[in-house]
């Protein structure tokens, strides 16, 4: 009687676990443009008003470093993921991401590429680059830091390898600081490095200037995966962009102003940017 009943017994818990809803978990990936322990405290916020607005949790993932994220990327792993424009073209054409909206710094939903030197150093035109170090903030697919800044220099005529020493630094703060100390000549960063509060942290910006900029192209955007249902994306999408004000807990802690609705067409320039120095067709 006892077995029998024990048998009873776990059958019904069973029954009762398999008969739950199961919860779904989406999950939100933000490109190491920051340290770990910093994105977290962006971007949590966020996750949370997304969780409560959804109805459904939402988690937020922050990889160590590129590689690990863009693993997730083309894992599929993310839900919603924040990366650069460029980041955004390749998984659009290979993965199927569609993005949703982009951030708003410093009031404006459009960014641009750009090289700053200190004002001491000569150099007074990007024809003055010719024969001089250039520090890019990150790699090869950083958009507003290296695919940008670069179109500029070749859109003087500059060849790099050939006119100009290529290096890269961690990040845009750390290529801005390094011109600061006389470590490069030139930094290649967004246009908007010399007013970050990281950056001012670190140097004297009354000393550095902006040499040349990119043309502007839409900022960084937010993404969802190409298989989400229209209906929830579209939510996701109105949660983001309803936050509008100075006083918006999620965007003081984002550090942004807005976020705005964004679609495909609105990535033409960033196309055309990329095209003329990769030769990619994204």
């Amino acid at each position: 009687m006892k077995k029998r009943n024990l048998l009873l017994s776990l059958l019904g818990a069973s029954l009762l676990t398999t008969s739950l809803p199961v919860s779904a978990e989406l999950l939100m990936g933000v490109f190491p443009r920051r340290p770990v322990a910093v994105t977290h405290k962006l971007f949590r916020p966020l996750a949370e008003k997304l969780s409560k607005e959804l109805g459904e949790p939402v988690k937020l993932v922050v990889a160590k470093n590129f590689k690990s994220f863009w693993k997730g990327v083309e894992g599929k792993q993310y839900d919603i993921v924040h990366y650069n424009q460029y980041h955004y073209l390749l998984s659009h054409k290979k993965l199927g991401y569609k993005v949703i909206a982009v951030n708003e710094e410093f009031g404006s939903s459009k960014i641009a590429g750009a090289l700053s030197v200190r004002k001491d150093s000569g150099i007074n035109s990007v024809a003055d680059l010719k024969g001089k170090t250039v520090l890019f903030g990150g790699g090869k697919k950083a958009m507003g830091s290296y695919i940008a800044p670069t179109a500029v220099l070749k859109g003087a005529g500059l060849e790099a390898g050939k006119d100009y020493t290529v290096k890269f630094a961690k990040n845009p703060p750390s290529a801005v600081i390094a011109v600061f100390n006389k470590a490069a000549d030139a930094a290649g960063s967004g246009n908007v490095i010399l007013k970050t509060k990281v950056v001012q942290k670190k140097v004297d910006v009354s000393q550095m200037k902006i040499l040349a900029e990119s043309e502007p192209f839409v900022h960084l955007p937010w993404a969802v995966k190409g298989d989400m249902a229209a209906d929830k994306a579209t939510r996701i999408q109105q949660v983001m962009t309803s936050l509008k004000g100075s006083d918006d807990a999620v965007l003081k802690a984002a550090r942004v102003t807005n976020f705005v609705a964004a679609s495909d067409a609105d990535f033409a320039k960033v196309r055309e940017i990329v095209k003329f120095v990769t030769g990619e067709d994204l």
